[in-house]
């Protein structure tokens, strides 16, 4: 009974207790022990004094109704509490395009931010090196690549929405932002005899294109329309090429279309900060990443007769399988126009970084020059550096894929022609909406003073500096 009592009085004990508390008690197995255990002291003491239960009861009501009246203590005055801390203001920028959020880091020309495609380029060489990072060290400018931040997302290596970035990557991205969304600059390009191959099952009985009449042929479409489907394009174009190369065209054959999700770009565990590309591609072990291969379960599972592939990177890890063969290569031939498949890499920047701040442009082309000479004189370290972000089968594959490529970027009359066989096609698909010239979209000056500037370093380095006084003294306004 004194139990129940207890229970049902429990405001009132913490009254008398002097808190503030008139909570109801909460049904709760720990707190039911704990009364029991004081309803036993008390009843002791009841018992030694001769009271009763009713006594007691009263007695606290009692005190609890005298301590409800009188006026409550004085409270010491508190100390000012100190001003809040103000949460820093964000550094992201959200931008909402087609219900979802964007996000890059706030403008600071301060920052140049960098990213690449797992190609072949001088860039994805320097990363590891570290060239460029030191050259804008020195001018007193950070250089790092666009993922280093968490507020950037993967959007602006295809958006290019990040005015200080500089992207060295495949072909169709930029070529789809300068057309249609915002205004780019071309400063160099980096050609690879790629084109592409067609492949099917290793135990079909195909073993050349007119095998392929009335048969199926994938094509993928990504559903993220946030971004160019330049994988899509790739496909297209090479298919068109090797049907054509064939005398055959895409009426003797079936299409068929595999819409994908390609949302890799939103997962959490692809959003945590990377210090550069080589931790993407660690992270998703890209060189078996069927991501990266869209059509090749369809191919397996008999869906389609055959899919496009790139000639010597994916055909290669494909072939290690045993389960798919090649029977047609684009790079085998002497049409070099047949072979540009989302190739040459190209290097972009906005518009507005190249008219307000040369100077970090120049910068970024001079580091590029200087390792890609580096690269040409020693094609075996450059490739042990590119299998890490390549999808050549190894660093061997990766040398036999580059010792013919010059890894110093180039504005030459092929490389200009090779992308604008690439924005033409593009054109005439429908995948941009407004053409450009594309010889007027390059702006070779940057690519020419940053030349300037390595040969510069190099004179210096070989010849004038064994000269006592040195040219550093000279451009100090020593007289010599």
């Amino acid at each position: 009974m004194f139990l129940s009592l207890i229970h049902h009085n429990h405001f009132k004990f913490i009254k008398v207790m002097g808190k503030t508390k008139t909570k109801k008690p909460v049904k709760d197995k720990n707190l039911e022990a704990e009364l029991g255990d004081i309803a036993k002291l008390v009843l002791g003491k009841l018992d030694q004094r001769g009271l009763t239960l009713e006594q007691a009861v009263s007695a606290i009501q009692a005190v609890g109704s005298e301590t409800a009246t009188e006026a409550p203590p004085k409270k010491t005055p508190a100390k000012k509490a100190s001003a809040a801390k103000k949460k820093p203001a964000s550094k992201a920028v959200i931008n909402v395009i087609d219900g979802q959020k964007l996000s890059t880091v706030k403008l600071d020309w301060k920052e140049v931010w960098y990213t690449n495609c797992p190609m072949v380029s001088a860039n994805n060489i320097d990363q590891e090196l570290g060239w460029c990072r030191q050259e804008f060290k020195n001018i007193g400018i950070t250089y790092d690549y666009m993922r280093h931040t968490p507020y950037n997302d993967f959007y602006p290596h295809y958006r290019h929405n990040l005015k200080n970035l500089i992207r060295f990557g495949g072909l169709y991205p930029p070529i789809a932002v300068h057309a249609d969304l915002n205004k780019l600059v071309l400063l160099g390009a980096t050609w690879v005899y790629e084109g592409g191959c067609m492949a099917v099952r290793i135990d079909d009985k195909i073993s050349q294109m007119k095998d392929l009449k009335g048969k199926k042929i994938g094509l993928s479409k990504s559903l993220n329309s946030l971004k160019n489907d330049w994988w899509r394009i790739q496909e297209h174009m090479g298919i068109l090429n090797m049907l054509d190369l064939n005398n055959m065209t895409k009426d003797d054959v079936e299409i068929v279309e595999f819409p994908y999700a390609d949302d890799w770009y939103n997962n959490p565990e692809m959003l945590a900060p990377m210090n550069n590309p080589t931790d993407l591609w660690a992270a998703r072990d890209h060189k078996h990443d069927l991501a990266f291969r869209p059509l090749e379960t369809a191919l397996l599972e008999g869906k389609i007769d055959a899919i496009y592939t790139q000639s010597k990177v994916f055909q290669h890890l494909q072939e290690d399988t045993g389960k798919i063969k090649m029977i047609e290569d684009l790079s085998r031939y002497p049409d070099w126009t047949k072979q540009v498949a989302n190739t040459p890499a190209i290097i972009t920047c906005t518009e507005e970084m190249a008219d307000k701040h040369p100077e970090l442009v120049v910068t970024y082309m001079k580091a590029m020059v200087k390792v890609g000479k580096w690269a040409n004189e020693h094609k075996r370290a450059a490739a042990e550096l590119l299998d890490h972000q390549t999808f050549y089968r190894d660093a061997e594959d990766t040398y036999l894929g580059i010792k013919d490529v010059d890894m110093v970027p180039s504005l030459n009359a092929q490389n200009l022609k090779a992308i604008t066989i690439g924005k033409d096609f593009m054109l005439e698909h429908g995948y941009i909406s407004n053409d450009f010239d594309v010889n007027e979209w390059a702006r070779p000056e940057f690519l020419q003073q940053g030349i300037n500037a390595w040969l510069e370093e190099e004179y210096e380095r070989t010849s004038w500096s064994k000269v006592a006084t040195g040219s550093k003294l000279e451009a100090k306004g020593v007289k010599m």
